[in-house]
Formats: structure tokens, C-alpha cells, sequence
């Protein structure tokens, strides 16, 4: 059997608020918005390669 689709799922870029880089492409599930992490102001923090130090990253959608 095939396996089922978890739902809708689509590439978005993380941007690095210091340098504005987009470093990082990763999936997220789009049904049901961006998860709570995202909208409470917040983001990741992920290395800079640039800058070679952990930066906050947010979401870019292409």
C-alpha cells in the first residue's frame, strides 16, 4: 500500500534578521498556518555562515 499524505506541505526560507541571508530551506505545513513558535514574534536560531555565529532566523515564503 501506498503511504498516505499528511497534509499540505510547502518550501519556505529561513532568513537571518542580522545579515539578510537566506540560509536555510526547509518544508513546513501549511494547513492550520505557521506553527506557534513562528507567530509569537520568535524564530530559529540557526548558524550564519556569514556572520559564524547562531543568529535568529525567520520565515521567508518564496
Amino acid at each position: 500500500m501506498a503511504k498516505k499524505s499528511k497534509g499540505k506541505r510547502e518550501y519556505v526560507w529561513l532568513q537571518c534578521t542580522e545579515s539578510g541571508d537566506l540560509n536555510y530551506r526547509t518544508q513546513m505545513k501549511t494547513s492550520g498556518g505557521l506553527p506557534e513558535k513562528f507567530k509569537a514574534g520568535g524564530g530559529l536560531k540557526k548558524y550564519s555562515p556569514r556572520l559564524r555565529k547562531v543568529t535568529m532566523h525567520k520565515v521567508k515564503r518564496s
